[in-house]
């Protein structure tokens, strides 16, 4: 099979965005004065957007925070989303020598829609996503299908003309779920055994390594 279009997670698989994620969830929980978490815990909250991530970061007997502590996480992340958010080293040759290919470039991502974007658009430009999707009221999160089956709707492709690159269990499942190819990435959030037991086709340690292990269309 020759391969016409990637779609791409967007944290832990195009982004290291989690110290930024983990400093704005640990600023808020200051704020009342809870107990914060370390950054590498943060690995294991992030993947089902950010209303799970506040709950999984809250107490127990404080989930009743969870609204207004949500809402505060949004402002404070807004503000704080590019201080330490980069592409993963190689991210960027990858997706220049897709698009040398022709190559349907597209993210779908459980971060909600508006920060997705803007984090795109900041750190990648314009022009090399065709479609980015987040999380969005109307829209199920991952590892419903949906989404990126709305993106292969647009590219009209076939969902086994595309290659799907996540660091996640989430992620695999979706591709799964999608009748994708299941690419699970090593340098993300997540461990091997994770991506394997979820349903990964392939397991690539770099970004450059989907070159030699997966056939795209000349």
């Amino acid at each position: 099979m020759n391969y016409k279009g990637v779609i791409f997670d967007l944290d832990g698989t195009l982004v290291n965005s989690l110290t930024d994620l983990a400093n704005s969830v640990n600023t808020v929980l200051t704020e009342y004065n809870l107990p914060t978490h370390d950054i590498e815990s943060y690995k294991y909250r992030v993947g089902n957007g950010i209303k799970k991530l506040m709950e999984r970061s809250l107490p127990q007997d404080k989930q009743y925070l969870l609204d207004e502590a949500l809402a505060k996480f949004k402002q404070v992340y807004a503000k704080h989303n590019l201080d330490h958010t980069a592409p993963y080293e190689d991210i960027l040759t990858l997706l220049k020598k897709l698009q040398q290919q022709n190559i349907k470039l597209g993210i779908c991502t459980n971060k909600h829609d508006e920060a997705a974007k803007n984090i795109v658009k900041l750190l990648f430009g314009e022009g090399i996503f065709s479609e980015i999707i987040g999380d969005k009221a109307g829209l199920k999160r991952k590892p419903d299908p949906g989404k990126v089956l709305m993106i292969t709707q647009n590219w009209q492709l076939k969902p086994q003309e595309i290659a799907y690159l996540g660091d996640s269990d989430v992620d695999m499942q979706t591709a799964k779920n999608a009748d994708m190819l299941a690419v699970g990435v090593l340098w993300g959030f997540r461990p091997a055994d994770e991506l394997k037991q979820n349903g990964a086709d392939i397991l690539i340690a770099k970004p450059l390594d989907l070159l030699t292990q997966v056939s795209f269309a000349k």
